[in-house]
Order: C-alpha cells, then sequence, then structure tokens
C-alpha cells in the first residue's frame, strides 16, 4: 500500500457558544456553570405553543465582529430559518439556524479560507450514562451557536488542530466565547475524504470533537481507515462517524444526511433583519471597538525583536499578552526581550505552580525595575528569579529588597574569602576535582551560590576556584 499516492481532504465544521447574558431567542440567563439541570428555561425556549422567539442583538453583533476579525464580506441581509428533524434534545422538533443568508462569508484564518459563518440555536444536553434510560438537561437549548465552515483545502490533521486552536484564540480575544473545548462551549467536526488520482473520495464526517488532540486523532484514524479500506476494494459510505477517545478510533453512527433532508424554510415568527440599516452593526462602528487581533500582535512582537516560539507562546495566552503589551509601554530594547524570556520561563511557571494567580494584579513597574537591576549587572539572574513573586505579586520594591538583604552581585574580590573558606570545607571534592573529574566543581559553585543567596556570579565563581584548585 502506498500511503502518498492519497490525497486527504479535510474541512472543518466549527461551534462556538457565545457569551451574552441571555439565550438566543429568549431571556432565559446564558449561563451553564453551577447550575441544576432545566432551571434556565421558559416557555420559549422549551418550545410551547403560542410563544414568539425574539432575535438577541449581541449575538449578531459577535458573529459579525468574527466576520471582521477574518477579513470576510459581512451581510447587509439575513433571516433566520427553520432546520427540521426530530430528536429529543430539540424540543421544538425544529432547530432556527441560518441557510440562504449567512451573517458571513468568505474570509481566512491562519491560512484556511473559510465559506461562512452563520448563527443558530444550540440544542439541550442528552446525557445516556446516567442509570437506566437518557435524561435531557434543556439549560443549554437556545443558546446562542455560531457556526464556522472552511473550505475543504485543508490537507493534513496537524494543520486541523493548529486552525482550531487559532480560532479558539481569536474568540476569546474579541471576548465573544470562552470556547473551552472540555465544557462543549466549542465543538469541532471534520469532514474527511481521501482521494486517487482523479478519482474524488467519499466524504465522511466525524462529530462533536472536543479536544484539539481528538480533532487531530480522529483525522490521523480516519485518513488510515479510508485508505485501508479502499485498497482492499470496500465502496465507502457518506456517513457520520463519532470518536471514541479511548480506543483511539472513529465508530459508525448513521448515514449522513443531506440539506433538503432538513427541509429548511424561513422561519416565519422572526423579522429579517437588514444588517446595513442598523447602526449597532455598522462596520466603522464595529471596527472601532475590535481589539488588537492575535495575527497582528505576532508581528508587532516579532518586529521588537522576539522569536517567533516566544511570540506564539505570549500571543496564545491573553493574560500574558495583556501583560506584557503593558511592559511594551515603559520599555525598550533588550529589556523587552529579557522581559519576554522571564515571562516565558519564570512567570508562566509561577501561574502554575499558584493557581489563584492573576497576572492583571502584577506589577509591570516592579518587573521592568526588577530586569533593570539585572540588565545593569546589579543582581544575578538567580536572585532577579527568587525575587519575582514578591515583586510581581507582593508589590514589593526590587532595589529596596535586594540593597535589604544584601544580594546585590558581589564582584570577585568579595568573593575571594568564600571560595577559600568552601574549599577548605570540602577536601574530598577538591581531591576528585584534581583527579580528573571536572564535574565537582558544579558542587562547590552551588555551595557558593547558597551563602551567597544567589547574588555572585556562577562564572565568577567557577573561576575562582579553578584557579585556586590548578
Amino acid at each position: 500500500m502506498n500511503i502518498e499516492e492519497y490525497i486527504p481532504t479535510i474541512g472543518l465544521e466549527v461551534h462556538a457558544e457565545l457569551k451574552t447574558h441571555t439565550k438566543m431567542f429568549c431571556s432565559s440567563c446564558n449561563t451553564m456553570e453551577d447550575v441544576a439541570p432545566n432551571t434556565h428555561i421558559c416557555p420559549i425556549c422549551m418550545g410551547h405553543p403560542g410563544t414568539l422567539p425574539t432575535i438577541n442583538k449581541k449575538a449578531v453583533e459577535s458573529v459579525l465582529r468574527v466576520g471582521l476579525a477574518l477579513n470576510a464580506s459581512l451581510a447587509t441581509y439575513t433571516e433566520f430559518d427553520r432546520k427540521n428533524y426530530f430528536y429529543p434534545d430539540i424540543p421544538k422538533g425544529y432547530q432556527i439556524s441560518q441557510y440562504a443568508y449567512p451573517l458571513v462569508t468568505g474570509g481566512n484564518l491562519n491560512g484556511v479560507a473559510i465559506t461562512r459563518v452563520h448563527l443558530e440555536e444550540d440544542t439541550a444536553r442528552s446525557l445516556h450514562d446516567q442509570g437506566e434510560g437518557s435524561i435531557v438537561d434543556y439549560n443549554r437549548a437556545g443558546v446562542p451557536l455560531m457556526e464556522l465552515v472552511t473550505e475543504p483545502v485543508i490537507h493534513d490533521a496537524k494543520t486541523a488542530g493548529n486552525f482550531a486552536r487559532e480560532l479558539q484564540l481569536l474568540l476569546r480575544t474579541l471576548g465573544v466565547s470562552d470556547a473551552q473545548m472540555e465544557r462543549g462551549q466549542m465543538r469541532v467536526e471534520a469532514n474527511i475524504s481521501v482521494s486517487k488520482g482523479d478519482k474524488l473520495g467519499t466524504k465522511v464526517e466525524v462529530k462533536n470533537l472536543n479536544s484539539f488532540r481528538s480533532v487531530e486523532g480522529a483525522i490521523e484514524f480516519e485518513i488510515s481507515r479510508q485508505i485501508e479500506a479502499l485498497e482492499s476494494g470496500e465502496v465507502l459510505v457518506q456517513e457520520t462517524r463519532g470518536w471514541d477517545e479511548q480506543k483511539q478510533k472513529t465508530f459508525s453512527q448513521r448515514k449522513k444526511e443531506s440539506s433538503h433532508d432538513y427541509r429548511y424554510f424561513p422561519d416565519p415568527d422572526l423579522p429579517k433583519l437588514k444588517i446595513d440599516i442598523i447602526e449597532s452593526f455598522n462596520i466603522s462602528r464595529l471596527s472601532e471597538i475590535m481589539p488588537e487581533l492575535p495575527s497582528n500582535k505576532r508581528i508587532k512582537y516579532e518586529n521588537l525583536g522576539l522569536t517567533r516560539n516566544n511570540s506564539t507562546a505570549i500571543v496564545s495566552n491573553i493574560e500574558a499578552s495583556t501583560f506584557f503589551d503593558k511592559v511594551i509601554e515603559i520599555s525598550e530594547g533588550e529589556e523587552v526581550k529579557l522581559a519576554a524570556n522571564y515571562l516565558i520561563s519564570d512567570i508562566f511557571g509561577l501561574l502554575i505552580a499558584k493557581q489563584d494567580l492573576d497576572l492583571g494584579n502584577a506589577s509591570v513597574s516592579g518587573f521592568i525595575a526588577l530586569i533593570k537591576l539585572l540588565q545593569k549587572g546589579t543582581i544575578t539572574s538567580r536572585v532577579a528569579k527568587d525575587l519575582l513573586f514578591e515583586v510581581l505579586f507582593e508589590q514589593k520594591d526590587p532595589l529596596q529588597v535586594v540593597t535589604e538583604r544584601g544580594l546585590v552581585q558581589k564582584d570577585s574580590s568579595e568573593l575571594t574569602d568564600i571560595v577559600e573558606s568552601i574549599l577548605n570545607q570540602n577536601p574530598a571534592v577538591v581531591a576528585e576535582y584534581k583527579l580528573g573529574k571536572e564535574s565537582a566543581i558544579q558542587f562547590l559553585i552551588g555551595q557558593g551560590m547558597k551563602i551567597t543567596k544567589g547574588s555572585a556570579n556562577p562564572e565568577s565563581l567557577k573561576k575562582l576556584f579553578a584557579e585556586r584548585m590548578n
């Protein structure tokens, strides 16, 4: 089997729950956290007869802002449609969505062309592991849901995963969705086919992938499965498949529906929207409230001298990126690059170790003052690392702390007596070094750093120890 003869083609459909106060077509609260099942519901989102939906203006604005960020075309006219199908998590027997007139068409993200972005309502949650039978929680029914569809221009799992990561970052940067995949706030569906020569492949959809690892794993498995099936003479069918995380394989769920199966027609209870005459949807106004996009921030950071990896690491963490932007405002040149290194290598570590820390409350001025002391050689890197928590989160003055604790970097003349004392206390280590075990000097340097509380330059200590022992 020659895998290289086959060309995988992948298109993604991404659903993201929007961050609004109320649901898409009613006034029920839009929050799922720490809420008892079936409490944030009302006659409208439960589909009771005689009720009338109303359009959530904030949700429409959120999708238009996404379209603007994608450099896409925004609709001047739109309408909502009924997508008819039966399932227990659809209380009305249909889902209100958009078919012929999406809010956004075209655009590009991370090098992947976008087909459309439209707005609909989410379904309820069906739970099948709560004992006998299944139960349904309708809290999620009616939550504003953005659906983004890409062109089928992706050809490998890694590109698909990176696209989903960039989209999540974009949604969070815009503030339109928290897009937490583990909470179901962002779900990815992958349409996958493989072709050989001029023969087009049969498209298979893998539904509800709720992690980037699952997105990449499902695509890789499905490509291999389809190639093996074709090589053995099997005829692939267009179907919907699920992803088994434990077995790391897809499984058949049902035959794939076509758009005509849903019998779309305009919802008669909702008004048509002429987007271009609604003042709050004006492109100029939307542009004014747009934050700096991740792609632009990467370029800005790289122009300041940061590496591509460091720029990506900072941009990928919105809290860190906001903090670093404040750093840039009061620093320049090498200070910026040094600050970026400490942010990534040390401050990130503090945030992981202490989950309750908030970088939004950290002292930017104190951090830069610490960086300046390090750059001038007033303190060592070890001292800077040790003082980060106190300076950033306890708002302590770095110069005052360094002076009071005697942490100013010692020069060679100040280290002579310390070096002699350590050598006298460790004759066995000295003997090992003289017998050729050069790594023994690292123990001695460690002792010197301990005694000086990190205020000694390790290279100065190494040079002095080597001179004395040689």
